[in-house]
């Protein structure tokens, strides 16, 4: 239990200029999510001949479409682990250590050599490096203390503004990732690109994770959490804290999430290899649709941050759910009437939709907590959501393709649309919470 305090201390004065707290809160989930992007790119194009070979197409792209899951699976554990030492220790050293580990694990995966030189070893130590990135590609650990370090400083006012610049990371990061893929598709040939090219948007990430650890090293610890200590407010271990008095925000939280992911990765990851594989797009068309569909994403994160600000957290999520419901209806229609637009208009819907539910989740997420125990539930809402709106939803989209058709997986869609906005209506506006007095 945290120690009894009062809360007539003076708070503690901002030490990282808004700037500093924007860049650095970006720069972090930017990389983490190019990391992310690059795996599901590979994924959908080439992890599947290269690591799982001995396999007919389809089973190869099912099996990738699982080791893209199994960083999913591991991030529960990762916001357990960065929550215990974010909530414990501050902020700032915990985002150096989960950006480190991320970097670390996507960087040997470009050099992990394939089926053919290693045998079974390959994609056993490939579903090991994937396991560290959803630890630390924090996922897992990553996004909540970005998210902290946004809204910790936030002023008054403007916390969904101020959480909005990790959940632009995203957008950028994709742009990054799908661009640098469309760049390799565009220059080298299918067998230059199966032997050595896809390798080349791992390694880079090397440098990107040098420029975040640099920007991160310079923060001081966020203010509310310096408060927390100051009153001592800590607890030995904030996740038995979390699950014995706030189980219910970690689960209405991660419902919240679970169409962010749906929209996503069923628009991106599935997509791809479906419009390449099935309706015969070539990878420079379809990255190419990809990265200007993504445009709409950017946009509409400052827009709905914005008006969360000024409206509320719920109307604006309520709105982008309803409208995520309808959604999953224009899939088929969309994608198999033959028409490039057509592929496009849905993808730009979908992931304008995503900006529309994502942006809030900055704010929402940590004003659902307490100080002592807020990275831990805030990570571990945003993971558990991920678990089910995105670790299987390229699996389970390909298997309802093949079940139903595109209808089945726009059902999906649809699905955890519904999801989400049930539990959006459970949660109370948080919009004027005091993070540094939520009990």
């Amino acid at each position: 239990m945290t120690t009894s305090t009062t809360y007539d201390d003076a708070p503690a004065q901002p030490t990282n200029s808004a700037t500093r707290v924007a860049t650095a809160s970006f720069i972090g989930t930017a990389i983490e999510f190019y990391d992310f992007y690059v795996y599901a790119t590979a994924a959908a194009l080439v992890i599947g001949p290269v690591f799982f070979p001995q396999t007919s197409g389809t089973a190869q792209m099912l099996s990738a479409f699982l080791t893209f899951g199994i960083a999913f699976l591991a991030r529960p554990l990762g916001s357990a682990l960065f929550g215990h030492f974010g909530d414990r220790i501050g902020r700032k050293s915990t985002l150096v250590a989960s950006l480190l580990l991320m970097g670390v694990c996507t960087t040997l995966i470009g050099v992990l050599p394939g089926y053919d030189s290693i045998g079974a070893w390959a994609p056993i130590l490939l579903c090991v490096l994937r396991f560290g990135q959803g630890l630390g590609l924090g996922l897992g650990g990553e996004w909540g203390g970005a998210a902290l370090l946004a809204t910790e400083n936030a002023p008054k006012g403007k916390r969904a503004w101020f959480g909005m610049f990790p959940q632009l990371g995203p957008s950028i990061g994709f742009l990054a990732a799908n661009g640098l893929f469309l760049t390799l598709a565009m220059t080298l040939d299918d067998e230059q690109f199966r032997s050595w090219g896809w390798r080349i948007p791992f390694l880079l990430s090397a440098a990107l994770v040098m420029v975040g650890l640099y920007v991160r090293l310079k923060l001081h610890e966020t203010p509310v959490f310096a408060n927390a200590v100051a009153r001592q407010e800590r607890v030995k271990i904030p996740l038995v804290e979390l699950f014995s008095q706030y189980w219910v925000p970690v689960l209405l939280g991660a419902g919240a999430m679970v169409v962010c992911y749906a929209l996503f990765y069923i628009s991106t990851v599935f997509s791809l290899s479906y419009g390449v594989a099935t309706l015969g797009y070539s990878r420079e068309t379809f990255l190419g649709l990809l990265c200007f569909a993504v445009l709409f994403m950017a946009a509409a994160t400052p827009l709905s941050a914005w008006a969360s600000d000024r409206y509320g957290r719920k109307p604006v999520l309520i709105i982008g759910g309803v409208l995520a419901i309808l959604s999953g209806f224009l899939m088929e229609p969309l994608l198999t009437q033959g028409s490039t637009w057509g592929v496009a208009l849905f993808l730009c819907i979908e992931l304008f939709l995503m900006g529309v539910t994502f942006a809030p989740m900055g704010a929402l997420l940590p004003e659902l907590f307490p100080t002592h125990v807020r990275y831990t539930g805030a990570s571990a809402a945003y993971n558990l959501g991920g678990i089910v709106g995105a670790s299987a939803a390229p699996f389970f989209a390909q298997k309802l393709v093949a079940m139903g058709g595109l209808s089945y997986v726009g059902g999906y869609v649809s699905g955890a649309a519904v999801l989400s906005l049930i539990a959006v209506l459970c949660l109370k506006e948080t919009r004027h919470n005091d993070l540094n007095q939520i009990a």
